[in-house]
């Protein structure tokens, strides 16, 4: 299928299966389990209803958000994920360009084939945020945090949901890698090892604090300018206990179903995290988000905005950095029709009265079957 002919995140999907390689779109495509979690991600969007309202002049519509204090023109960016040189030579310059492009954020995984340096570089009027998980070394962390600060990065996302590192275990990642990888914003220097290797897998666990603690968030928070987000939260009572340590973002997140199969959909339990944090920190989500109707109810339910992981690679994947571009013009298009739609002429209109689950109506759940993985 023509590249142009693709309009909707699905189309992107199916045609990024015909074009990855299997080791790759294995990667991507991996879940926990059974895939319970992934599936419902998708699915619980499908159980909000949404109520419009009507005769008011929306012929303008307004996308534009303020997250952690830059401005983005729409309400949607890109999430953390490794590996982006499986789905182009370019690989998170690409990703990062593409944002850019689309004039929305980029979080840059630590577990990028380029260093936060050269994607900062790549893409001077970016928004950059930096996630990383924790280290055993913190004079290696302080390193990393000075690094992202000076190389003009506006945010610091930590992981906390990964007690156990799957890439240390061998059990996310393939074990072997037909073209070179490099992964300069993990170690100082490379080890020696080849990537995949048990020895390479020794060095990550010698690396990466498993698990880690309240104390380790407090301590990035006090040794950086930056503010902080956490991401991984589900809980209401994490929530307020990140508030309480003066976390700045709080970001709702199951890893895409990639790590615990079983816990809930992060739509489902927004509601009751936006109302732990009670506006005391910025709140944000991914995991499903595949419309632009999926952004309004998550907007609606409270999320400042929405982050998409695979979506992005899938749009990578098909067309490098313009379709990653096209990926988010899709996501603004049926975004800013919805809000049309729905009588909302800017972002600040679409309010929690706009959307009920559909136990309300007293309707029944859809039997969806799962779907084909292509």
């Amino acid at each position: 299928m023509s590249v142009n002919a693709l309009t909707s995140i699905a189309d992107f999907e199916k045609s990024a299966h015909e074009k990855l390689p299997d080791f790759a779109w294995s990667y991507y495509s991996r879940t926990s389990d059974a895939g319970q979690t992934y599936l419902d991600n998708t699915e619980a969007f499908r159980r909000y209803r949404l109520i419009p309202r009507n005769l008011r002049d929306v012929s303008i519509r307004d996308t534009s958000v303020t997250v952690l204090g830059s401005n983005l023109a729409i309400p949607v960016a890109i999430a953390p994920t490794a590996l982006h040189r499986f789905a182009h030579p370019d690989a998170e310059l690409a990703t990062a360009k593409g944002a850019a492009a689309m004039k929305t954020g980029m979080v840059l995984g630590s577990w990028s084939n380029h260093s936060l340096e050269e994607v900062a570089e790549a893409t001077p009027r970016g928004i950059h945020w930096f996630y990383m998980p924790f280290y055993k070394d913190r004079n290696h962390m302080k390193r990393l945090l000075d690094r992202a600060e000076r190389a003009g990065y506006s945010a610091i996302f930590l992981t906390i949901d990964q007690p156990i590192n799957l890439f240390s275990t061998g059990g996310s990642a393939p074990r072997s890698f037909p073209f070179p990888l490099r992964f300069p914003n993990v170690f100082d220097e490379e080890p020696p090892h080849a990537i995949g290797t048990a020895e390479y897998r020794q060095c990550l666990r010698d690396a990466v604090k498993e698990p880690a603690t309240w104390e380790d968030v407090e301590w990035v928070r006090e040794n950086t300018r930056l503010p902080v987000v956490l991401k991984g939260i589900l809980s209401a009572d994490d929530a307020k206990m990140a508030v309480e340590r003066g976390v700045n973002g709080i970001y709702v997140s199951n890893h895409g179903g990639r790590e615990l199969d079983g816990v809930p959909a992060t739509i489902d339990v927004l509601p009751d995290i936006v109302r732990a944090v009670d506006g005391k920190a910025e709140v944000y989500l991914d995991g499903g988000v595949r419309t632009g109707t999926d952004v309004l109810k998550a907007l609606a339910l409270g999320a400042r905005c929405v982050f998409i992981g695979r979506p992005a690679l899938w749009g990578l994947a098909c067309n490098g950095e313009e379709g990653v571009q096209q990926v988010l013009q899709i996501l603004t298009y049926e975004l800013s029709l919805a809000m049309a739609r729905t009588g909302c002429s800017k972002i600040s209109d679409i309010q929690p009265s706009l959307v009920v689950h559909q136990s309300y109506y007293g309707i029944p759940p859809v039997k969806v079957l799962p779907k084909s993985r292509y």
